[in-house]
């Protein structure tokens, strides 16, 4: 059986620059789940999963999928997630959202993503079981900013978007649109949230979706 994390909550207000100064004095998210890609990963494995409003602040461990039970769309929808990145340092490890998510406790858990990483590059993956396949391998595009696009600040900001319709799934980065497929290549009714591999420090100020009709 993976392991499934059951987390607990609290809230304050906070900037998202402020996180990493900030994190300890705020409690793990009430309701979430986390679920680590290695069955043999434990909860502390994961430094940090808090609530930081607006959103949470993670410090990953083992690379995961986390959501909320309650966080489901289906037919016609847009999910959105805002992200910071804080300091890599070398480490070009991925993070972005999941949707479609079936079976996310069991052996058969199923899921579409859509990864950022630093560099400036996406990827477009499904799990299916204990398999990965990929739709659309690293791929550069000038949307995705990289850390050291921040300028003056201590992270660096990108919106990641999938909109779903009939036919298709289109998945955008800071507004620009960076792949489009047909929607029967992928699982997309059901769960969402966010996933982040080892080793990052990040601060999802929001992830949302919103319906867009029959």
């Amino acid at each position: 059986m993976p392991f499934l994390l059951t987390l607990v909550a609290a809230a304050a207000l906070v900037l998202p620059a402020c996180a990493p100064a900030s994190a300890q004095q705020f409690d793990r998210p009430a309701g979430w789940l986390v679920r680590f890609d290695d069955d043999r990963a434990v909860e502390e494995d994961l430094e940090t999963f808090v609530s930081m409003p607006p959103g949470w602040h993670v410090t990953s461990g083992p690379a995961a999928i986390y959501w909320h039970p309650e966080q489901v769309a289906s037919g016609r929808y847009r999910v959105e997630m805002e992200v910071y990145l804080f300091d890599p340092g070398a480490r070009r490890e991925a993070f972005g959202i999941f949707v479609g998510g079936r079976d996310l406790e069991s052996a058969d858990q199923a899921y579409a993503y859509f990864l950022i990483r630093d560099g400036g590059e996406f990827i477009v993956k499904r799990r299916a079981g204990a398999d990965a396949p990929t739709l659309e391998p690293w791929t550069a595009h000038r949307a995705v900013r990289s850390y050291a696009d921040r300028g003056d600040e201590a992270s660096v900001r990108n919106l990641l978007a999938v909109d779903v319709d009939e036919k298709r799934v289109r998945f955008l980065v800071n507004g620009e649109e960076v792949w489009n497929g047909p929607r029967g290549d992928l699982p997309l009714d059901g769960t969402y949230g966010f996933r982040i591999n080892h080793g990052l420090n990040l601060h999802v100020a929001r992830i949302e979706a919103t319906g867009r009709g029959s």
